[in-house]
């Protein structure tokens, strides 16, 4: 069950598929795009790692300075499996913003990964911090 910070879990009693590994954040894939961080540093070989339909949808609407630089970015995006909204992640990203002041991408991210109990890898440690309890966030900048 996921459950809020200073709030009951707004869904007793579901069942869901869970999955194992790290989300990576938006920023974390910028930075391993522009090659400021290495995908060696944030996994290791067993290690799956997914992204966030948001996450694919800011990376890929960005105006990029060239086709390689957008070719790479497609490569990236193409390594990690992408989870997409469904109603129970929906549901729980407006319960989340009901009680919290997030921004709606950082909610989609943070309730996506939570409902699937994948740690969360991103830069901005303070964005998601204390809103849902047991949630593993780790900055692999730091």
């Amino acid at each position: 069950m996921l459950y809020f910070k200073k709030c009951r879990n707004p869904f007793p009693g579901k069942k869901k598929f869970v999955m194992s590994g790290k989300l990576v954040d938006t920023n974390v894939l910028i930075y391993l795009s522009k090659k400021k961080l290495k995908l060696e540093k944030i996994a290791s070989p067993e290690d799956t790692l997914f992204i966030s339909v948001i996450t694919y949808m800011e990376v890929m609407g960005y105006a990029f300075n060239s086709n390689p630089e957008k070719a790479l970015v497609e490569k990236l995006c193409s390594l990690f499996p992408t989870i997409d909204l469904n109603s129970e992640i929906v549901e729980q990203v407006i319960a989340l913003r009901r009680n919290h002041k997030i921004k709606l991408p950082d909610a989609i991210i943070l309730v996506s990964a939570a409902v699937h109990k994948l740690e969360l890898l991103t830069a901005n440690v303070t964005d998601f911090s204390n809103r849902i309890v047991g949630l593993k966030i780790t900055n692999p900048m730091a």
